[in-house]
């Protein structure tokens, strides 16, 4: 029998409290399960963090990324599509999970003639044909896709797909995927700079070496000859540099005591270019002419043979060479002298206090097989001063871009000559003003820049050792 006596007060509050209670709880529940998620999430995107400063392999941290964005997001797979540095496909780098939907999908990633092509994530419409695609391959599934952004440049695609039954795609499952794209688009440019970084390495190791061994080849102290002072400074742009001289004995067979009083061969050149490349061909040079240098030739034939043996491997590198060769003879104080296209030596006269040029008409070694060298003499009195040079001193530019040109140069070896300097002061001096002028701490000049100075001793005066 049905009671339908009236609810008590008392009954009624309590069916109320009942409810409230049964609701608070649930709420709570709720609550304590989103917050459980937040948690749950927001160690998944530390660990991501944690692997991205620590990470040296970037295809184990892409591996991550399918798995992490399923974790966040609750679906039932993601997929992992990147650009190589130059925007195309990086097919190796593909990654998906899970990994049994992935065979079908990669072969057509992999058969993309578009994809292969340089610069191919750069534009919206590949963009647009790689979300058909993989539109079309997950046809039964939802799809969502973000870019993969690193300092402006697409770095590739990332999507993430579930049942078609499966609600996903909110403003969060957006966000928690972008942080997770972002993240991998860093490691992928972290990556691509430290590619650039170790090749760089490489490079700089192998340019240590070759500057070893050019320094090693110029001379690394100018010897002891009777009459004159020497000094010279080779100072190249890079670690590894175009410009050489070399004071070379014209026989082999004397002694030391022996050669400080016979004949001297002084040459000073500039290959073409900088960098390894000029360097490995002055290194060829050098020994071409300490070969040519014993036959006692005098210089026009010295140069004549040298363009007819350098002229092959000069013309293959399409580099070309100039070169002033000199003779001294410390008994008679006469020099002899052939030049091929280089800038002409600078002869300061103690007697007339002037400054000529020592030049004579040839062209560059490497340009013509059959070239003629003219060939020049002079004769130098007690504290004339001769300076050989290359271009990188004359050519190199100021703070404003005015060049240090050869009048400027003039003006400083008459100035520094007529003091009554010695060789090796003279040179200190005249590198001190072009640094000045080129307005470099660090002395860094963009061409190579070579001088070398040598001085009549007074009569009075003993051969000094610089």
């Amino acid at each position: 029998m049905k009671d339908n006596s009236p609810i008590s007060d008392q009954q009624y509050l309590h069916s109320i409290y009942s409810s409230s209670s049964a609701a608070s709880k649930s709420l709570t529940d709720l609550i304590h399960s989103l917050s459980q998620e937040q948690i749950i999430n927001q160690d998944l995107l530390l660990s991501l963090s944690f692997a991205l400063r620590s990470f040296t392999n970037l295809q184990r941290f892409l591996e991550l990324i399918p798995l992490l964005v399923t974790e966040l997001i609750g679906v039932k797979g993601a997929l992992l599509i990147p650009f190589q540095d130059d925007g195309s496909l990086w097919r190796e780098q593909l990654k998906m999970l899970p990994n049994s939907e992935d065979q079908e999908l990669f072969r057509k990633l992999f058969l993309l003639e578009e994809g292969k092509k340089i610069g191919f994530g750069m534009q919206e419409k590949n963009i647009a044909m790689l979300d058909r695609l993989v539109t079309r391959h997950f046809y039964s599934s939802n799809v969502i896709a973000t870019s993969i952004v690193s300092r402006g440049r697409q770095r590739g695609r990332l999507y993430a797909f579930d049942k078609k039954d499966i609600v996903f795609g909110s403003n969060i499952h957006r966000k928690h995927m972008q942080i997770v794209a972002d993240l991998t688009g860093v490691a992928i440019e972290n990556d691509a700079i430290f590619q650039v970084i170790r090749n760089h390495e490489k490079v700089d190791r192998q340019i240590s070496i070759g500057a070893e061994i050019q320094s090693q080849l110029l001379p690394d102290q100018c010897p002891i000859i009777e009459g004159i002072q020497l000094a010279a400074c080779c100072r190249p742009a890079f670690q590894v540099g175009g410009d050489y001289y070399d004071f070379m004995p014209t026989r082999s067979d004397l002694t030391d005591i022996a050669k400080s009083s016979g004949r001297w061969a002084f040459v000073i050149g500039d290959v073409m270019g900088k960098g390894v490349p000029a360097g490995l061909l002055m290194t060829m040079l050098r020994g071409m002419l300490r070969a040519e240098v014993l036959t006692g030739l005098p210089p026009d034939s010295i140069l004549h043979d040298l363009n007819q043996l350098a002229l092959e491997d000069l013309t293959q590198s399409h580099r070309f060479v100039t070169l002033f060769y000199s003779d001294f003879d410390p008994q008679s104080r006469k020099l002899r002298f052939a030049n091929a296209a280089h800038n002409p030596p600078l002869h300061w006269s103690a007697k007339s206090k002037s400054i000529n040029r020592l030049d004579a008409h040839g062209l560059l070694i490497g340009l013509q097989p059959e070239a003629e060298y003219g060939c020049g003499e002079i004769f130098l009195q007690p504290g004339d001063v001769l300076l050989y040079y290359t271009d990188g001193v004359t050519e190199a530019p100021g703070i404003s871009g005015e060049r240090f040109d050869e009048n400027r140069l003039i003006t400083f070896l008459d100035k520094f000559a007529t003091e009554g300097l010695g060789a090796k002061q003279i040179l200190n001096k005249l590198f001190e003003r072009l640094d000045g002028f080129v307005g470099v701490s660090d002395h860094h000049l963009e061409d190579d820049a070579s001088m070398v100075v040598l001085k009549v001793n007074e009569e009075s005066t003993l051969p000094e050792l610089t």
